[in-house]
């Protein structure tokens, strides 16, 4: 669905330090969430770190400028409105500019007595994975629209999963979060298309399997070993791909 196939070649993107532009990542307080907030810091971007916790949302920031990374806490529930639109307020009054947006905040939902099944869907678990992860998304991204617009290369992440490819059938049954993702997915593509004239880029990825609180810390995929393709989409040069779904091996069935 992408306009441009993603060369993943190191040469596509920043590999120079990247001086005062700022990201916000949601969900950065630890997992892939972290990771992609250290990496990109790492680049020079200054780091707003979304997490609905505060306590854990500073210990992830000190954690952040321990190793010389430039960040803030912004506190954000991904489920409110009046979250998002205050989060705005602070980038704003605080960094005065936002040039990346990863929407990397997302939950599972439990899938214990057939709760994910389709054929017991349990449609409370099934609202509350879409508020966050598809809802979420929406919310958070329109809030911080009027500061991307104001970036020279203004860049969407969607954190999504392959769990969500209508091709590719991967995973265990789990109707509310794999449907969340489809629904990112589209989103993604939507999105694109609406800013396929503009200077924003959204694009979407799938980080893998990785051992976080999310999986149990079951496999062996390290958080930074996920968050290198959310950080590439963070940082494609002008000309690359828009509304496309990728992984460590480029475009991902849909």
């Amino acid at each position: 669905m992408s306009a441009t196939t993603l060369d993943l070649s190191r040469r596509t993107f920043m590999t120079t330090r990247s001086e005062h532009k700022v990201a916000l990542v949601t969900g950065a307080n630890k997992g892939i969430g972290f990771a992609i907030a250290v990496s990109l810091g790492t680049l020079g971007f200054v780091i707003a770190v979304g997490a609905r916790d505060a306590t854990r949302g500073a210990a992830a920031v000190e954690r952040l400028e321990a190793t010389g990374i430039n960040a803030f806490a912004v506190a954000l529930d991904v489920t409110s409105d009046a979250s998002a639109v205050a989060a705005a307020e602070h980038i704003a009054g605080r960094a005065g500019r936002l040039d990346v947006l990863v929407n990397n905040a997302g939950i599972a939902g439990h899938s214990d007595n057939g709760a994910q099944d389709p054929t017991t869907l349990d449609l409370d678990v099934f609202r509350t994975v879409v508020e966050t992860n598809v809802l979420g998304a929406v919310r958070v991204t329109n809030a911080l629209l009027p500061l991307l617009t104001r970036a020279p290369s203004p860049r969407i992440v969607n954190v999504s999963s392959n769990m969500g490819s209508l091709a590719l059938h991967t995973g265990p049954i789990m109707a509310a979060y794999s449907s969340s993702k489809t629904m990112l997915n589209g989103l993604t593509v939507q999105y694109a298309r609406r800013f396929a004239e503009t200077k924003i880029m959204v694009n979407a990825c799938c980080p893998g399997y990785v051992a976080t609180d999310f999986t149990g810390h079951f496999p062996d995929r390290t958080p930074e070993e996920g968050a290198a393709i959310a950080v590439r989409l963070a940082t494609l040069p002008d000309d690359g791909p828009r509304g496309g779904f990728f992984d460590d091996d480029g475009d991902i069935p849909w």
